[in-house]
């Protein structure tokens, strides 16, 4: 019997970046859309085996009806910053959102490809629907803007990449997955992308004509004033703080000329009832 043929990793990045060269628009990343799809799907894929190996992850299909109560409650905000008309790969990435209980971790975060998850200690810490908005939209900015598999790009080659949107390295698999999951130093954006993600939030609530669209801001404010009574939260930690952060997202909103009146809590509050938060 023959053995099965691989392709050698340095002609895997060859043919990538000759599809890429029929792309419109790859936003610096040397990684097609579909690349950018398959390792968002595996890293998600290990990071659900993560959660779900310590009991944390809530899953979507779960037969408790109050997990189901927070999925739709979660998943109307989360609907309302992706139809707002301004991203980028609504129709592209899957977009998928899930629920981790742990409720001494302020934390969110995203992977590439649009697989999002929320931890329940950042629920519990905020009681205005407004700034989970902003917080949401901050994440899906990052995935939408790539700023993921650039920092991973950055720090793997294009070629080990491959090989992990691929399923063929598992290592370098488990080692992305910990670090997007902060058990390692997280994968820290730069302040560019971080202040890229902050303004994108303001377009993204914008167009949702539902939200502040200067919600991020406050949730800044409240993370700053949870800094000062002692420790650094997980959010701040894995994403980093550049100077007047707050004011900058004000100022966007400004520019913009968009509402920053304060939408009705009710799908916060039902979330957090659901999880008894």
């Amino acid at each position: 019997m023959k053995k099965p043929m691989y392709l050698p990793v340095w002609l895997l990045a060859l043919v990538s970046l000759l599809f890429l060269g029929s792309c419109d628009g790859n936003d610096g990343v040397i990684f097609s859309i579909q690349d950018d799809i398959n390792l968002g799907q595996q890293v998600a894929e290990e990071v659900d085996s993560t959660y779900r190996a310590q009991g944390t992850l809530l899953e979507r299909n779960s037969s408790n009806a109050n997990v189901q109560k927070a999925y739709q409650s979660l998943d109307r905000i989360v609907n309302r910053v992706l139809t707002s008309g301004e991203v980028k790969y609504q129709q592209e990435f899957p977009w998928t959102v899930k629920i981790i209980k742990d409720d001494e971790t302020l934390n969110a975060f995203a992977t590439p490809g649009g697989h999002i998850y929320v931890f329940t200690g950042i629920l519990k810490f905020l009681d205005d629907e407004d700034h989970l908005a902003g917080v949401l939209a901050h994440e899906i900015a990052h995935a939408d803007k790539r700023h993921s598999v650039k920092q991973l790009q950055r720090q793997y080659g294009i070629s080990l990449l491959l090989t992990v949107a691929l399923g063929n390295n598992p290592s370098t698999l488990r080692q992305i997955a910990t670090q997007l999951t902060g058990s390692l130093a997280g994968l820290k954006f730069s302040r560019d992308a971080e202040t890229e993600a902050d303004e994108m939030s303001v377009q993204y609530l914008g167009g949702t004509d539902y939200y502040a669209c200067d919600g991020a801001a406050g949730f800044f404010v409240k993370m700053e004033q949870e800094s000062q009574q002692g420790g650094t939260p997980e959010f701040l930690s894995t994403h980093p703080n550049p100077d007047n952060r707050i004011q900058n997202i004000e100022q966007r909103a400004e520019e913009r000329g968009c509402s920053t009146s304060t939408a009705p809590d009710s799908d916060l509050q039902q979330l957090k009832s659901a999880l008894g938060l």
